[in-house]
């Protein structure tokens, strides 16, 4: 679905501001100057507040604009208004539309989120990353959830995601097989210190590259062919200023993130 066609008439119409249609335009390949990303961010946000149409311009063209500069793909900037409006929703009935300004601090958790997931530092832009030993640990100074409540979410997941039918029966050995071994590192996690911690939290990584592997044999190659295309296109941001091999890295992590979110896969690992 095109955005331009809103914009043209300063307004998103009547009936377009349905949280599914909004969710769907996350789904679209974007990668655009300034001006056009700052329209695809205002034309998203007017679906979001139900077609009230709050303008990008001035100070929040300048924000919009340095997300750009950041290299934050524009579906991650809107996963981020997304995550702003669930919270707003929980809050009880909505006052007013929302300014773009306010989920400022959504876009960049998530932003950070994502390049954690794709093995990026933490940088202020795309020509600072680096590469190899040289790269600046990303998790560094992060406590996450503790490994016994890592593996039951996972064990949850994993369990969902099967129920859900979004698996192929012929992956159900090797979920059962990672669901044991997931259950059996649960009940152990608790006061794991030293090389015993390490060799399972290599042990969860091992099991996690098992599973992604196992699902991506077992796609077409025009499915895998999409998700390659894609994950190029998320860091189409970066890829110029990021060695070849940081490179294959982070495109391997975002096909791996695509996959997750698409079948609702756990991750296995721990970051």
């Amino acid at each position: 679905m095109s955005t331009s066609r809103f914009m043209a008439s300063g307004s998103c119409g009547a009936g377009i501001g349905s949280e599914r249609r909004a969710s769907d335009l996350s789904l679209k390949k974007v990668n655009v100057p300034s001006a056009d990303y700052c329209r695809e961010i205002e034309s998203y946000l007017c679906r979001k507040n139900d077609g009230h149409v709050i303008r990008v311009v001035g100070p929040s063209f300048e924000l919009v604009s340095k997300w750009e500069e950041d290299g934050i793909p524009l579906k991650v900037a809107f996963r981020g208004i997304d995550r702003h409006f669930e919270r707003y929703y929980r809050k009880g009935p909505r006052r007013r539309p929302v300014r773009i300004d306010f989920c400022e601090a959504d876009v960049l958790d998530v932003f950070s989120e994502w390049r954690r997931a794709l093995g990026l530092p933490l940088a202020a832009n795309p020509s600072t990353i680096e590469s190899g030993d040289d790269a600046p640990n990303v998790t560094q100074g992060r406590r996450g959830p503790s490994l016994a409540t890592h593996l039951t979410r996972a064990l949850l997941r994993l369990s969902n995601a099967r129920a859900s039918g979004a698996l192929d029966a012929d992956t159900d050995a090797l979920i059962d097989r990672i669901a044991q071994e997931l259950e059996t590192a649960r009940g152990s996690a608790r006061g794991l210190r030293g090389e015993a911690r390490r060799a399972v939290l290599d042990r969860l990584a091992e099991l996690d590259r098992q599973l992604l592997d196992s699902i991506r044999a077992g796609l077409t190659a025009d499915v895998n062919a999409a998700l390659e295309a894609e994950a190029e296109e998320e860091l189409a941001g970066f890829r110029a200023t990021m060695p070849a091999d940081a490179f294959r890295r982070a495109r391997e992590g975002a096909i791996h993130r695509l996959l997750r979110e698409r079948l609702s896969l756990p991750e296995v690992a721990v970051r």
